[in-house]
């Protein structure tokens, strides 16, 4: 027992020890940066502890650019006395200013005024009346320049030491009459400022001027304009011995403020480590202290900064108190601003410094108060709370408004991402993602607006996957149906031949033909039946190879020349070039092209053109047909083709309706597309193949 409060005597001494360091250190390198601040006027020159030497300093600076400032008047400006007085260096917009002034007491106050004029000849007349008092202000500005004129010779002239050379023109200001700019070099220093340049001696002076004296040229109008100054040894070495006193005083100084920095950074240091914590545990301890609310603290820490200069630093009206106050004022400000900031780093050590806060406090409450209504209520009642318990809630939390709007940003961007997640699954779903799940994890509408599209999602599966499954029984029912159909078909074909070699009556004839016409077309219904299963199904074996798409529609053009000339119909075949070629099936492609042929032959019009397009792009070919129909297409491109579907609605034409649906399938499983359109009685097919590189 004895050692541990040994320990936590010891380490409670530490603080006390350090906390009193930092104190000190802090107000006494506060109170030196002051104390030289005022003995050099206000003006804690920092910069020279960079300067090697007084050309490089801002002293010399400021001493050439006020010269050739004061040079630059006289020769641009003001030039001389006579030039002054002829009223030409007269600030123009000022004597208007004072002019219209009086123009309007004229206007509110003379009886001379009258309305009934125009502005004009009541402007003539108010000059001829205040002539004398125009004139005045003419003359009292004329004197005010003069004035100037001469305070800026004056002023030069007494600059002990300074030799200078200023021309424009005519013009021409000197002190000496050594103008040359080599009697200028034989100075300890010198300033050339001509030709849009800016020269000088000594070196240190080439240096500084690459820190900002080229902007000397721009007191010179010209190239005929030059200022040349010349500095002696009694005008530099009172600047150069001020400029080291100056610059020893404030290395003294900093020097002393540097020590006292670093003190207080150890020991700074040591009182972040050791807040909180005790010898006997790992545990941040807080203290009374500790109880001020994290965002009240916060204030508080503004509040004192606000307050030292008011307090400490401002009575320079009073040198002495303000001397006097400042080292008390400053050790209290520190003390309690120190106490306070420790109280902060404890709470952040123990994971409180938003939680022991007056907005979060209210905010949870609020926040949790609103969940719990949100939550349970439907969507008016949320929109109704949203409405109404963000503004009071603003209104109650004035102080903290920037938190309260990234509050409400934060919430309503979770909100749009929990939206757009359900747009983006919907969007999914629609292009046939049916597995695909949103996951929403608030407990809002929106979960429950997730997990109903979720369930329509599953329900659309189950229903694809049935319809898939109902597709391919259908598809091997035809299948297995039409192999077994073509058994006893094939005998009955074979029987009916032989019944035709036979002599019979012309009755029994008549009744053969019949059995023969209907049975051939029951064989060519089973085939198309059969192959429109197997295409369907994908089982069709296919071997894609470079093909003449050309070649191949003239040939099998030419192969169907007998059946062109029954049907009396003229085929156009354009193409840009004799050779396009395709990456297709030659067997396959052919078929389906020739199902295409048949169903032209089926239902074109007589007489009439089939036109047979071959386009070439970059991506594809694509294969046109187009014919006018001998029925009236009065059916939609979709409903076409269905299976079993027939262009004319009557079912009196040849065919059994597979054939467009054959087609289509061969074209699929050679990576195309097969389109139709109807535009009137114009029957469209487009075939799109993939090209042969």
């Amino acid at each position: 027992m004895a050692t541990k409060l040994k320990k936590y005597s010891y380490s409670y001494g530490l603080k006390i020890i350090a906390f009193v360091i930092a104190i000190t250190t802090l107000t006494s390198g506060l109170y030196l940066m002051f104390d030289t601040m005022i003995k050099t006027d206000g003006d804690l020159n920092l910069r020279v502890l960079f300067e090697d030497n007084y050309y490089q300093s801002n002293e010399f600076h400021y001493d050439v650019e006020s010269i050739a400032s004061d040079l630059s008047q006289l020769i641009n400006h003001y030039k001389n006395e006579e030039y002054i007085k002829e009223g030409k260096t007269l600030n123009k917009d000022y004597l208007e200013e004072r002019t219209q002034n009086l123009y309007y007491e004229f206007t509110s106050n003379s009886k001379e005024y009258n309305p009934n004029l125009s502005e004009t000849e009541n402007r003539e007349k108010f000059r001829e009346i205040y002539k004398t008092q125009i004139d005045n202000i003419k003359n009292d500005m004329i004197e005010d320049d003069l004035k100037e004129f001469n305070n800026i010779k004056e002023r030069l002239n007494n600059k002990d030491g300074l030799i200078y050379f200023a021309k424009y023109g005519e013009e021409i200001f000197k002190n000496s009459n050594n103008i040359t700019s080599d009697s200028f070099k034989n100075y300890p220093s010198y300033v050339f400022i001509e030709n849009n340049y800016v020269s000088g001696y000594p070196e240190q002076f080439e240096e500084n001027n690459s820190r900002g004296l080229y902007n000397l040229t721009h007191y010179i109008e010209d190239s005929s304009s030059k200022i040349y100054l010349g500095f002696t040894d009694s005008y530099l070495q009172p600047q150069i011995d001020e400029w080291q006193e100056d610059k020893k005083a404030i290395e003294a100084v900093a020097n002393k403020v540097l020590i006292l920095l670093v003190i207080f950074l150890v020991s700074f240091i040591y009182l972040i480590y050791s807040a909180g914590r005790k010898p006997e545990d790992d545990d941040i301890h807080l203290s009374f202290i500790d109880k001020i609310y994290t965002d009240i603290n916060i204030i508080l820490e503004f509040i004192l900064i606000a307050l030292w200069p008011l307090l400490g630093i401002l009575p320079f009206n009073n040198m002495s108190m303000a001397i006097k106050l400042f080292i008390p004022v400053t050790a209290l400000i520190s003390t309690i601003g120190l106490l306070l900031l420790l109280s902060l780093i404890k709470h952040i050590k123990n994971k409180t410094i938003i939680k022991h806060s007056v907005i979060y406090i209210i905010g949870h409450k609020l926040f949790s108060f609103f969940k719990d209504v949100y939550n349970n209520g439907n969507v008016a009642v949320k929109v109704v709370l949203l409405v109404i318990g963000y503004p009071l809630f603003v209104v109650a939390t004035f102080f903290m408004f920037p938190i309260t709007i990234g509050l409400a940003a934060y919430l309503a961007l979770r909100k749009v991402k929990e939206f757009n997640s359900i747009k983006e699954g919907v969007k999914k779903i629609k292009d046939g993602d049916l597995d695909h799940k949103i996951n929403v994890s608030s407990n809002g509408e929106f979960n429950s607006l997730a997990n109903d599209i979720n369930s329509i999602a599953d329900g659309l599966n189950s229903a694809v996957e049935n319809e898939v499954k109902s597709e391919r029984l259908k598809s091997e029912l035809i299948s297995n149906v039409s192999h077994d159909i073509r058994t006893p078909l094939t005998s009955i074909i074979t029987y009916v031949d032989l019944l035709k070699r036979e002599e019979h009556d012309e009755k029994t004839n008549e009744y053969i033909d019949v059995l023969d016409n209907k049975s051939q077309k029951l064989k060519v219904l089973t085939d198309d039946l059969f192959e429109a299963s197997k295409a369907n199904s994908g089982n069709i074996p296919v071997n894609l190879e470079k093909i003449n798409l050309v070649s191949l529609i003239s040939q099998g053009i030419g192969e169907l020349d007998d059946r062109v000339q029954e049907s009396d119909l003229e085929f156009k075949l354009n193409t840009k070039t004799k050779d396009i070629y395709v990456l297709a099936d030659g067997k396959l492609l052919w078929r389906a092209i020739e199902n295409l042929f048949s169903n032209v032959f089926k239902y074109a019009l007589n007489d009439s053109r089939v036109y047979i397009d071959i386009l070439e792009n970059k991506e594809n070919v694509s294969l046109t047909i187009k014919n006018i129909s001998a029925y009236e297409l009065n059916i939609s491109p979709d409903e076409l083709m269905e299976r079993f579907k027939r262009g004319d609605e009557s079912r009196n034409s040849p065919g059994s309706g597979l054939g467009l649906s054959i087609a289509k399938s061969l074209i699929e499983l050679q990576n195309g597309e097969f389109d139709i359109e109807i535009d009137g009685d114009l029957f469209k097919v487009t075939l799109k193949l993939n090209k042969s590189e």
